[in-house]
C-alpha cells in the first residue's frame, strides 16, 4: 500500500455507458500548463515514502487479419528499472512468489499501438518477503494494488495482500462479464468473476489490473472510497487515459487567470473516480485498426455490501430525562436490525471480546476490533524478538490532538498492542506551546500515563509556521487535489506534517525522571492511526452538549 498509477496512450475509449464526453474540449483550453510526464508521476509517488517503486509497460498492437476472421493482437511486456527498490534486486528476475519480472533487455516494443504504463509504489506492512509492484504472473496479468485485506480473501501469514489478490484474480473469469448479472457468459466455466472477488474484499482498496488473455483493464475503488484514485478521461487537449493515487503538482492549473477569490484552482485536470468497479475491454473495431476500449461500470455482487451502502439510518430524538434503559433499548433494536450485513462483512477478530450491551459498548467494541485488524496482521515488526529492540521500533503512531477521538484510539490501542512497544503521539502546532491542541495533548498524555503506566508514550511535538510553508503548500495542494478550498488545505497540511513524524520529544536526563531536555526526533512508525469522525460518533463537540442541555433536539444516534 502506498500509491498506484496508470498511463494509457495510443487508443480510443468509448465512454458512452458512463455518459462522459471524451472529445469535448476543456472550458479553459490551457493544456500548455498541464504538460507532465510519467517521471512526474513517479516523483509524486516517491514523495509518499515507499519502500519500492516499480514500472511495467504493456504494448498492444493489432495484427492485420482477413475479413471475417477474429482480430489478433500482439502483446509485449517490459519492466523498467525505476532505481527505487529493495536491496539485492537484480536486473533479471525469475518466477517467484507468483510473479515474473522481465528485464527490459529481453523484450522489444512494437512501433505502433497502445501503450499501458503501470506504476506501483509499495510501503509494505505485510508479508515476510519484500515485493515490488507492479506484480505480474505467469499469464502476464499485471496488478498494482493500494489497499489492505482484512477478510473476504484468504491471506496466508507469510503473504502480502497484493500477492494473495493476484492469485485470486488469476483464478477468475476476466472477460465476457454480463453487465446485467455480473456472471461469465460464453465458454468460460470458472465459478467466480473479477467483480465477485473485488466485491468481497473487506478493507480499503484501490486497484488497477490488466487481464492479458481477455485484453481487459480493470480498475476501481472500494465502496466507501477509503483509498484515493484520480482519473483523467481523454480530452482534445490530452488524449491519454490516466489513473493515479496522487496528482503531480505540474498537473494542476497554475495560471492566475483561473484562480478564484480564495486563491485556489477552479479547474482541475483530475477528477475523483466514483467508487465502484470498472472495466475497459479493448478491440480493434475501427477501420484504421486503432485499438478501441469500451468502458463499463459493474454493480457490486456482495448482497451484504449493497445493503450496507443503502443503509437507512433512523433519526432518534432523545430527551434529557430519558437517556436510560428505554433509550438504550431503542438504539440496540436499531443496531440489531442492521447487524446482519455488518456481521457478514466483518470477520470476527480473535482476542479481546468486550461484552456488548449498551450503544457505547457496541461502538467501543467495533473500534477495538478495527484496531486489532490494523495492528495484529502486519509482520513488519514481528520478526524482532528482542524486547529492547521492539521498544525502539515504535511500529504504531497516532495523530494526536488530545481530543476525544485521539484519546479513545490511544486508550484502545494500549489494550491491543503488546506492552513492550512504545507508541508515538504526533501533535502539530502552528502556535507553539500556546496552541489549544498542544495544551490538550500534554494533558492527554498525563491521563494516558495514569491509566496505562506500563506503556511508554512519546509525545512528538511538531511545530510549524504557515507563513513558511510555501513549498509544502504547493505539494499538499497536489496531494488533496481535486479538493481545493482553504479548509481542505489547512486540514491537509496538518495531516501531512503530522504523518511525517519529524518533531521534538522530551527525554529524561536524570534517574528520577525529574529533569528533561527537548531533543529532535523522527518517528519511524509505518502505521498511523487517525480518529477522524470519532467526535461525531461519540458526540464530542461542544454543540452536542449544548443541544443536549437545550432538551435534546437535534441529537442523533451515532
Amino acid at each position: 500500500m502506498c500509491g498506484i498509477a496508470l498511463v494509457v496512450s495510443g487508443c480510443r475509449l468509448d465512454l458512452s455507458s458512463l455518459h462522459v464526453d471524451a472529445r469535448a474540449p476543456s472550458p479553459h483550453p490551457v493544456h500548455e500548463h498541464l504538460e507532465f510526464s510519467i517521471d512526474d508521476l513517479k516523483a509524486a509517488l516517491r514523495r509518499r515514502g515507499p519502500d519500492s517503486l516499480g514500472e511495467v509497460k504493456v504494448f498492444i498492437s493489432s495484427i492485420c487479419s482477413n475479413p471475417g476472421e477474429e482480430q489478433q493482437f500482439e502483446c509485449f511486456v517490459e519492466r523498467v528499472d525505476c532505481g527505487v527498490a529493495f536491496q539485492n534486486q537484480n536486473d533479471q528476475h525469475e518466477m517467484a512468489n507468483g510473479r515474473i519480472l522481465q528485464s527490459h533487455a529481453s523484450c522489444s516494443s512494437p512501433i505502433s499501438g497502445a501503450q499501458f504504463c503501470f506504476l506501483g509504489a509499495t510501503l509494505q506492512l505485510r508479508g515476510l518477503n519484500p515485493i515490488v509492484q507492479p506484480l505480474m504472473d505467469a499469464s502476464r496479468n499485471v496488478l498494482v494494488y493500494n489497499g489492505e485485506i482484512f477478510g473476504g480473501i484468504h491471506v496466508e501469514y507469510h503473504q502480502n495482500d497484493a500477492e494473495a489478490l493476484m492469485q485470486a484474480l488469476g483464478n477468475c473469469c476476466a472477460s465476457n462479464v454480463s453487465l446485467d448479472t455480473n456472471t461469465c457468459v460464453g465458454e468460460c466455466k470458472r465459478e467466480s468473476t473479477i467483480v465477485d472477488v473485488l466485491s468481497n474484499i473487506q478493507g480499503p482498496w484501490a486497484i488497477i489490473y490488466f487481464a492479458d488473455s481477455a485484453k481487459t483493464l480493470w480498475f476501481g475503488r472500494d465502496a466507501f472510497g477509503r483509498r484515493s484514485l484520480l482519473v483523467h478521461w481523454p480530452t482534445v487537449e490530452d488524449s491519454r487515459f490516466l489513473l493515479s493515487s496522487v496528482s503531480p503538482a505540474s498537473s494542476m492549473f497554475h495560471d492566475s487567470g483561473h484562480d478564484n477569490d480564495n486563491g485556489t484552482c477552479e479547474v482541475s485536470f483530475w477528477e475523483e473516480l466514483p467508487c465502484g468497479i470498472y472495466s475497459i475491454s479493448f478491440d480493434a473495431r475501427s477501420t484504421d485498426g486503432c485499438l478501441v476500449g469500451e468502458v463499463k461500470r459493474h454493480e457490486w455482487t456482495n448482497e451484504s455490501l449493497k445493503e450496507l451502502i443503502e443503509w437507512k439510518r433512523t433519526c432518534i430524538v432523545p430527551k434529557p430525562g430519558d437517556i436510560s434503559s428505554s433509550y438504550h433499548e431503542d438504539l440496540l433494536s436499531q443496531h440489531e436490525s442492521n447487524s446482519a450485513c455488518l456481521h457478514n462483512l466483518q470477520s470476527v477478530s480473535e482476542g479481546i471480546q468486550a461484552p456488548v450491551s449498551t450503544p457505547a459498548e457496541i461502538l467501543l467494541d467495533a473500534l477495538r476490533k478495527s484496531l486489532i485488524r490494523r495492528t495484529s496482521l502486519y509482520t513488519i515488526f514481528q520478526g524482532t524478538t528482542s524486547a529492547s529492540r521492539k521498544a525502539e521500533l515504535g511500529p504504531v503512531a497516532i495523530l494526536f490532538s488530545g481530543g476525544l477521538d485521539s484519546m479513545i484510539l490511544a486508550a484502545l490501542l494500549d489494550e491491543c498492542l503488546d506492552a513492550c512497544y512504545e507508541i508515538d503521539l504526533l501533535n502539530v502546532s502552528f502556535d507553539g506551546c500556546s496552541a489549544p491542541d498542544r495544551i490538550s495533548a500534554k494533558a492527554g498524555v498525563q491521563e494516558l500515563t495514569r491509566i496505562a503506566p506500563l506503556r511508554r508514550w512519546k509525545l512528538v511535538e511538531i511545530d510549524a509556521d504557515l507563513s513558511n510553508l510555501t513549498s509544502e503548500t504547493k505539494h499538499v495542494m497536489s496531494l488533496i487535489n481535486p479538493a481545493n478550498t482553504y479548509m481542505d488545505l489547512n486540514i491537509g497540511i496538518a495531516l501531512w506534517l503530522a504523518s511525517g513524524g519529524d518533531g521534538w520529544i522530551y527525554e529524561s536526563i536524570d534517574k528520577d525522571d525529574k529533569f528533561h531536555r527537548r531533543v529532535k526526533y523522527k518517528s519511524q512508525a509505518k502505521i498511523l492511526l487517525v480518529g477522524s469522525g470519532a467526535d461525531e460518533q461519540c458526540a464530542g463537540y461542544g454543540r452536542h452538549r449544548t443541544k443536549y442541555r437545550q432538551g435534546g433536539e437535534g441529537v442523533y444516534s451515532p
